[in-house]
């Protein structure tokens, strides 16, 4: 299985204009981050989770010429905003784009994205195909998925497992029952927004304890915003079997 970090970012804290900190100031390459989001390629399938507003870019900078299907985590706008430029793959493959979600979030693209599921639609908007999921083990093709719910402080928001490696992203809180299923894993991506106290996402030390308890043979932080410092800094700061992963990096599994 191969896994291609697509961005490791976030919409939360960044100033989009002006800002001049020594992150958003960077030349470093890990310091510019899109939107959180993965490919997961396995079998001859590949699978992208969520399309946030970098959606276009990603698929552009990766080159990537073939999408079987997009499972979303949750319905906030930067993981959902870019569903419109699935009709690129649309036209390329000449059927619906199949996508994955809870029906709330299903719910929630049909508002923000109505002619996309109009029952007479204008020519050339996006076309799909809707599966609705629960916390139940589902195929996308030859490849098994594995939600893992999360909260994101009063929200529950879906992680999802394949095989051995996991992707958890927009996470406070999981179950103890929920890390039954994350424990044993070869690679274990989760959310790590910053260093202070966030209500609803993961601080760099609450990432570091949830590593800790699960003991994945190796761990990487996404979904970071610039408030967590410099991509070197905190790199070097971490355990050797936990890094920060960026945009482009791709790992096997």
């Amino acid at each position: 299985m191969k896994i291609t970090f697509l961005g490791t970012g976030t919409s939360q804290g960044i100033p989009v204009i002006a800002c001049e900190c020594e992150v958003c100031s960077s030349v470093d390459f890990k310091n510019q981050r899109l939107r959180s989001s993965v490919l997961i390629e396995q079998d001859h399938t590949c699978i992208v989770v969520d399309t946030g507003p970098d959606f276009r870019q990603q698929m552009l900078i990766n080159r990537v010429k073939k999408l079987d299907a997009v499972v979303f985590t949750h319905e906030h706008k930067d993981h959902v905003a870019g569903l419109d430029d699935i009709r690129s793959f649309n036209f390329k493959q000449k059927k619906d784009m199949p996508i994955y979600a809870r029906p709330s979030v299903i719910d929630r693209l049909k508002e923000e994205f109505s002619y996309a599921f109009a029952e007479v639609k204008y020519p050339g908007v996006p076309t799909l195909e809707v599966h609705e999921i629960d916390n139940s083990p589902f195929p996308i093709g030859q490849v098994l998925i594995e939600p893992v719910e999360v909260m994101h402080y009063q929200l529950p928001v879906y992680g999802f497992k394949v095989g051995s490696f996991a992707y958890i992203t927009d996470a406070k809180t999981i179950s103890s029952a929920e890390k039954e299923k994350l424990k044993g894993l070869d690679v274990l991506v989760l959310n790590a927004l910053q260093i202070k106290e966030h209500i609803s996402h993961l601080t760099l030390s609450e990432a570091l304890d949830i590593v800790e308890e699960l003991q994945p043979k190796k761990a990487y932080f996404t979904h970071i915003s610039h408030y967590l410092g410099l991509h070197q800094e905190v790199e070097q700061s971490l355990p050797d079997h936990v890094s920060l992963a960026y945009d482009g990096l791709t790992i096997t599994c």
